[in-house]
């Protein structure tokens, strides 16, 4: 699957949220899509991309939520009105049972929706997506977000998971849980040693690096809004705690 080569056959995906993430969306599909944004905090919009009113960039046939997790309720009330029928809403959260039951409930009967997650942010793709992992999950039936799949897989060229919310729900909390609750550790032990460090030192602090200049919205969102969440955290507690007594032994 190729870029449209002509400009303006592309059919139009309205993006709400252009923060970082949001650029970073917009940039990997402006090549198949005329990308409209909004985002009140936006002055400025790179390469194609126009910003736009809430109502013109709900109203398009493809709108990506790309807002945190705790603002996705009061975004489905306020593009409720302006979702054309047939419309596909797509949501790019971290977690992804909360969202997926948020928009089965508030979307209209006569738009469809499929959760996304991109395993990747602005700083793991600064080189291209390409090869980057990402999990779909269906919202209102398995065809359309099998749809999805495919464009993310052959069109992206990215690794696609087609997973439940609950699914990715329960190995998220273990694969983002745990990093960013550490990485949060290791950054508040700041200034850490940069001289002699060995091969699995550096690839830790590569992995806070990561992390490094996510929103704390990102971190509310995969700490306290994925239900699997403080099981894992409460586990990895225990066990340090155990680690330390069996130390102070």
């Amino acid at each position: 699957m190729s870029p449209a080569t002509d400009p303006d056959s592309r059919p139009t995906l309205g993006l709400i949220g252009y923060g970082d993430f949001g650029r970073l969306t917009a940039r990997n599909l402006e090549p198949w899509f005329q990308v409209l944004a909004h985002d009140p905090a936006a002055r400025d919009a790179e390469g194609g991309v126009h910003l736009a009113d809430l109502a013109t960039v709900a109203a398009c046939p493809v709108v990506v939520l790309a807002v945190p997790v705790e603002a996705l309720a009061v975004t489905l009330t306020a593009i409720e009105p302006h979702l054309q029928p047939g419309a596909l809403v797509l949501d790019v959260g971290s977690v992804k049972v909360g969202p997926a039951r948020l928009m089965a409930d508030r979307l209209p009967v006569h738009v469809e929706a499929v959760g996304t997650h991109p395993l990747f942010g602005p700083q793991s793709a600064r080189d291209g997506i390409a090869g980057l992992r990402i999990a779909i999950c269906p919202v209102r039936g398995d065809r359309t977000a099998r749809r999805v799949a495919a464009f993310c897989r052959h069109a992206l060229k990215l690794k696609v998971f087609l997973v439940s919310p609950e699914d990715h729900d329960r190995e998220a909390a273990v694969v983002q849980g745990l990093t960013h609750l550490i990485s949060r550790v290791l950054l508040a032990m700041e200034p850490l040693p940069t001289r002699m460090t060995t091969a699995s030192f550096e690839r830790i602090m590569q992995a806070v690096e990561m992390v490094r200049y996510d929103s704390p919205a990102v971190f509310r969102a995969i700490e306290r809004d994925n239900p699997f969440a403080a099981e894992v955290r409460n586990r990895f507690f225990d066990l340090a705690a155990q680690a330390r007594a069996d130390l102070d032994g």
